[in-house]
């Protein structure tokens, strides 16, 4: 092992060991493209009663992780894979998995890592949380309990792992659904500055740059996530039970220092671990992704979020946009599981 790789791994141990003692302390088919919009789907607004969660949770050792994981449905089905974002959790799935398991899937709805019961089998593994890595660790949960191929879909974090499992590992995902469509980005990419409203929407990022900001956030973990919520989905009246529910997951002591982490890689203030350099060069080239993909958008996403038309070239497979309407926010799956749903079972149909 050369100097330099020594070096990078202790640079961001001493970032990642930073922000851990600050969580112990309870201070985050190829082919031609043509791409297509589909008219706008309505969000059924009928007053529906949520699942009030999932059954069980169970667990798996995979890659560097000991794994929580949902798997709900026929285990011979086809299989698709929901990934959430931050700060959510695996019950923005949970009226989209029995519409699933209902069509024969199985399904599959991991805590990503620093959630839930997902914990690190080592606490000598540094708490990275850049973006390849997070793509590695659903490939790795896939590989652990023998999955060849799945679609994969999600949101937010969930949506750039997905996109990066279908740049990446091809093979192993049959179609893709993308809330915010292509979200895959660079350290080098994320240097050019935005326009000031763009730059104002990011305003956490900035935050948690600072040492203020990760203190603030593990001190304020539970204010500070339901504000994000309220934010990023202005129109979505979620109740305190809702929110509590998914609130649990953020206890996890990883937590803090994978999200702090995660955006300060971003800004290139944190490096992440040498072994997924090669990875993160490849992204950084904006590779397209050739699966079948439907993009979905809500038509109230108070997140930053590229608008359809600057991402549709990226896909040159089979490939279709909808924009989903009625008050839509961030959390789409959540606020709108009729129409996730929909589309993870129609975009094998392509």
């Amino acid at each position: 092992m050369t100097d330099p790789i020594d070096t990078r791994r202790r640079r961001l141990l001493a970032t990642t060991s930073t922000l851990a003692g600050i969580s112990l302390l309870n201070l985050g088919v190829s082919g031609t493209a043509q791409a297509k919009s589909s008219p706008a789907q309505p969000a059924n607004t009928t007053p529906r009663r949520s699942a009030a969660s999932f059954d069980g949770i169970r667990q798996i050792r995979a890659g560097t992780l000991d794994v929580g994981y949902v798997d709900a449905g026929p285990s011979t089905g086809p299989v698709a894979i929901l990934l959430h974002g931050w700060p959510y959790d695996i019950h923005a799935f949970v009226d989209v998995v029995p519409r699933l398991t209902a069509a024969g899937y199985r399904v599959i709805v991991p805590y990503l890592r620093g959630y839930g019961s997902t914990r690190f089998l080592s606490a000598d593994t540094p708490r990275n949380g850049e973006q390849a890595v997070v793509a590695v660790d659903i490939i790795a949960l896939m590989d652990a309990l023998k999955i060849e191929r799945a679609v994969i879909a999600g949101f937010d974090w969930g949506a750039r792992t997905a996109n990066i499992m279908a740049a990446l590992w091809p093979e192993r995902c049959q179609a893709l659904v993308s809330v915010s469509g292509y979200l895959i980005g660079s350290q080098e990419a994320n240097r050019k500055p935005l326009p000031p409203q763009a730059e104002f929407q990011w305003w956490y990022q900035f935050y948690f740059a600072t040492e203020r900001g990760a203190a603030g956030y593990a001190a304020n973990r539970d204010g500070f996530n339901k504000l994000i919520w309220q934010l990023a989905s202005p129109q979505w009246k979620f109740d305190d039970a809702t929110y509590q529910r998914s609130a649990q997951s953020f206890d996890n002591p990883d937590h803090v220092a994978i999200v702090v982490h995660n955006y300060r890689w971003r800004l290139a203030l944190a490096e992440g671990e040498s072994q997924y350099d090669e990875l993160e060069r490849r992204l950084a080239a904006t590779p397209k992704i050739t699966v079948p993909t439907i993009t979905l958008e809500g038509d109230a996403n108070g997140a930053p979020h590229p608008p359809p038309a600057s991402y549709a070239k990226q896909f040159s497979g089979k490939y279709q946009h909808r924009d989903i309407t009625g008050g839509i926010g961030h959390n789409l799956p959540q606020e709108a599981p009729e129409a996730f749903a929909e589309a993870v079972l129609a975009v094998v149909r392509l």
